[in-house]
């Protein structure tokens, strides 16, 4: 509920605070998170090598902020970040991309949508019952929402399946509101950009991944 409460004009107000105090690494990091998703945008392999630069800065960020849920958020995007550019690089015999744009098949979304129920469930929980003790800042529902979305998001994209960019949508969505009540506002309005980015991925991988079914099809009547 302080999420939705929060009003507008405490956000700005916290957010012209945040920019005069914000420090040249969480400058670095919102840039090279902007340019990682719109390198995603373009499956452009670069994607990983600039966002890890954002991941471990706002790991560190995270720790110093006291927020070890985004944290553990961004040490698994890093994680990921490095699985997901072996994934992209990697080549067949022919020495031809083994990973293009798809969407998911029925199966694929099972697993998605069983992987974000496991994920939501255990962060929430875990920040439920921890938060005395370690997340006195924690928003359980939102913060186990964010994370979730976010860890499903992740793993999609680095198999580029076209359905990453509906998680990234939820994750920033609500992490809009999220950072700005603890006290991040700059990195509030840094997932807003996100969020209109993603957008536009989305629409992008959308036609990548039809003129890929077609591409297929068509090599497919030729060999036959």
């Amino acid at each position: 509920m302080s999420v939705l409460l929060f009003s507008l004009a405490d956000f700005f107000s916290s957010f012209v605070v945040n920019i005069k105090n914000a420090t040249l690494l969480e400058y670095i990091a919102v840039i090279s998170g902007i340019a990682s998703v719109w390198l995603n945008q373009r499956e452009n392999v670069w994607v990983y090598p600039t966002g890890l630069i954002g991941t471990v800065i706002y790991t560190w960020l995270s720790f110093t902020y006291h927020l070890p849920g985004e944290a553990a958020v961004n040490f698994y995007y890093t994680v990921m970040s490095i699985y997901g550019w072996w994934l992209w690089l990697k080549k067949d015999d022919r020495q031809q991309t083994v990973l293009h744009i798809t969407f998911s098949n029925r199966r694929m979304w099972l697993y998605q949508l069983l992987f974000f129920g496991v994920c939501y469930t255990a962060i929430f929980l875990s920040l439920l019952y921890l938060k005395p003790l370690f997340f006195e800042g924690a928003i359980p529902w939102a913060d186990a929402l964010a994370s979730a979305s976010a860890f499903t998001g992740m793993w999609l994209m680095t198999q580029k399946k076209v359905e990453s960019w509906y998680w990234w949508i939820l994750t920033d969505f609500v992490s809009i509101p999220l950072y700005g009540v603890k006290g991040l506002a700059l990195t509030g309005v840094y997932y807003f950009i996100l969020f209109i980015m993603a957008i536009a991925g989305l629409r992008a991988w959308q036609k990548r991944a039809r003129q890929q079914r077609f591409t297929l099809v068509d090599d497919l009547l030729k060999t036959n």
